[in-house]
């Protein structure tokens, strides 16, 4: 296995991206769908190592980004609750929810508790049995294995004061939603290789028959990205629309069994509703049979005002890679990371935020973080 130090490798970049350039013949559109990868894009400033042909566009892989203000806004009323304990990811506190966010409940006095994992929300549950705990479930499938198996261990345990508030979705519906718009712009795609390694990738070979388009299970480090966007090329190139496996050191093809068989025994597909783009169908999950008692979306209904997005951002057309965060007539005039209008500005993988800490240095050489120390 390489060092990490060795996937930010300047002159291998450079190499690599020579290639690329060598390669290509007219202009292609390449959609990377992990906000990580789009944070690492971004940041090692990849785009200006490739040739002017390829176009790089944003999807919706951040799921903190996706999830639904209908959603933001029950997460705040229960934590308003006098007996109610809500724990979340910190990442989530600041996504703006039609009038309030989590954190500006909890500066209200709402006892909204930062946890690392469901399981701390657990052990809550547990050692506060007054109070209701409930976790916000956000995420894509790479999340669902430790929040069905906290779901397990609480019915295991016969916990009656936890419960989850749903909001995983997955990506390869998200995929076809894009690709089945008559404003795709979508040539390629540079899949998420933390979902892979959950849920493998023989999903997505229908996928690429269908609508004719490559597929490429890609890492997260700079030559990671860059080999991916050389596979897509090649394949584009080429003719041919195939699903390839970058990410090799940590994606099998057939995933982790044991986690899919924890998410389908505490969880089942469903229609969801996503931020920007609408409900997708069966781009869900939600609890099935006995553990939907720990469903917090049937245990404390909401019956609240209906959800009022800013009128000003435009995430949507960001999520759908239809526009890049600068073409925002309010990215870092009305809407900052202090003062968000839409979740890709607040959080960690979401392109405004990208484009806000690290877009400003795009005229400067970026090859220290090519060769940076390794990230912890």
């Amino acid at each position: 296995m390489k060092f990490l130090s060795e996937y930010r490798d300047p002159k291998a970049a450079e190499k690599l991206a020579a290639t690329i350039r060598q390669k290509v013949t007219r202009p292609w559109t390449i959609m990377e769908i992990c906000g990580g990868q789009t944070h690492t894009i971004v940041k090692s400033g990849l785009e200006d190592l490739l040739p002017k042909e390829i176009t790089l566009v944003h999807g919706p892989g951040c799921p903190v980004c996706v999830t639904p203000i209908e959603l933001i806004d029950k997460a705040v009323a229960i934590s308003k609750r006098p007996d109610a304990i809500f724990c979340s990811f910190g990442d989530m506190l600041r996504v703006p929810g039609s009038a309030k966010s989590l954190f500006d409940a909890k500066a209200e006095g709402a006892d909204v508790r930062i946890v690392y994992s469901p399981l701390d929300a657990l052990k809550l549950a547990k050692a506060n049995p007054q109070k209701q705990v409930v976790f916000f479930a956000v995420g894509f499938e790479t999340t669902a294995p430790a929040n069905a198996m906290a779901v397990w261990q609480a019915d295991h345990d016969g916990v009656e004061n936890f419960s989850i508030l749903v909001s995983h979705v997955l990506v390869p519906p998200a995929m076809e939603a894009l690709l089945s718009s008559e404003q795709c712009v979508v040539q390629g795609f540079l899949a998420a290789g933390h979902v892979c390694t959950v849920m493998g990738f023989e999903e997505y070979f229908p996928i690429a028959e269908k609508y004719k388009v490559p597929i490429v299970v890609t890492g997260f480090e700079p030559l990671d990205l860059l080999e991916g966007i050389h596979m897509t090329v090649s394949q584009l190139e080429e003719g041919r629309h195939g699903v390839e496996n970058q990410y090799t050191r940590a994606v099998r093809r057939e995933g982790n069994r044991p986690a899919q068989k924890t998410i389908s025994e505490v969880f089942e597909i469903s229609p969801r509703q996503w931020r920007g783009l609408g409900e997708i169908p069966a781009s869900g999950l939600q609890l099935r049979g006995r553990f939907q008692k720990y469903d917090a979306n049937r245990r404390f209904p909401f019956r609240g005002e209906p959800a009022k997005e800013s009128a000003e951002c435009i995430s949507g057309l960001i999520l759908q890679g239809l526009k890049k965060p600068r073409e925002c007539a309010a990215f870092a005039v009305k809407c900052t990371p202090e003062n968000p209008l839409g979740a890709p500005m607040v959080s960690s993988e979401g392109a405004c935020a990208a484009y806000y800490h690290y877009g400003r240095r795009e005229n400067q050489s970026l090859q220290p973080e090519l060769s940076g120390p390794a990230r912890r």
